[in-house]
């Protein structure tokens, strides 16, 4: 008579069989992908071992945000801020650092995360990701986000990306940080809402505005979506996208959910401006 333990493997249960078979099954299709799709770096394009990758060349060259940083809004201190008297780092009543401008003038979200500096190096990284089809980054850098804001992700009760007005969306096919944000729900069994905020009013691009300019541009473009507003009431929010520059836009996201009933507000994002 045949030993059963012995057909099957050491340690190995018939009912381990299935769940078995389907990694291999993984395995295989994502070898297939590679044959058919070579993996290429996320920001340059050249070979690389693994997809979702960048090369070593590319990597080398990212700008990491990293402690010390404003325990508000994330800017990071290490960039001299001497040179920025309205930056220096003070503290607020709790001990916490913030920045000089998080001081005179709390923004309406709670604390915000960056994964990058947004320089040359990380500019061609969002704008492939953006308007070049990289829609495959997406889970890389979901999880780089999770890495850089393990707290804020803990933390929030629903998971909602920075939204694009229709007329926008339709020229681009897709909301670049509605992606972020559904990856960064999935991996981390969160609850995400892609259509949580809506845009109701289309907007001017914000590039080559002024601080104050990208305030008022932005000021009540944002409303939480009809029928959403008992999903938001009382929870914590965690707002995603993809750059933060003066930081207008999360903030007139930040106010609408607020006005909505939510009892906070963290963003996180792919990379965030700092001035030198």
């Amino acid at each position: 008579m045949n030993d059963q333990s012995s057909e099957i493997g050491a340690g190995e249960r018939p009912l381990d069989r299935p769940r078995l078979w389907a990694g291999s099954v993984r395995r295989s299709l994502r070898v297939a992908v590679d044959l058919l799709l070579p993996p290429r770096c996320l920001s340059c394009g050249t070979l690389v071992d693994h997809q979702g990758a960048l090369c070593v060349s590319c990597w080398s060259g990212m700008s990491f945000v990293s402690d010390p940083q404003c325990a508000c809004c994330g800017l990071p201190f290490d960039h001299n801020p001497g040179h920025d008297p309205g930056h220096n780092p003070g503290h607020d009543r709790d001990g916490e650092m913030l920045c000089g401008a998080c001081l005179r003038e709390p923004p309406p979200y709670d604390r915000a995360r960056a994964v990058l500096r947004y320089d040359d190096a990380s500019r061609r990284l969002v704008l492939g990701f953006k308007h070049a089809d990289r829609t495959e980054a997406a889970a890389t850098f979901a999880a780089w986000m999770a890495r850089a804001a393990p707290q804020l992700v803990a933390d929030s009760a629903v998971i909602a990306p920075v939204p694009l007005h229709w007329r926008r969306l339709f020229g681009r096919r897709y909301n670049q940080s509605a992606l972020l944000s559904q990856a960064l729900a999935t991996q981390n069994e969160r609850p995400g809402l892609p259509d949580l905020l809506v845009r109701h009013r289309a907007t001017p691009s914000q590039g080559r505005l002024s601080a104050a300019q990208r305030r008022r541009n932005v000021a009540g473009a944002f409303a939480v979506r009809a029928g959403h507003e008992e999903v938001l009431r009382g929870r914590r929010l965690l707002l995603v996208d993809d750059v933060m520059t003066t930081g207008a836009t999360v903030a007139a996201c930040a106010r609408a959910a607020l006005a909505a009933g939510a009892e906070a507000v963290d963003v996180v994002v792919l990379a965030r401006a700092v001035r030198d």
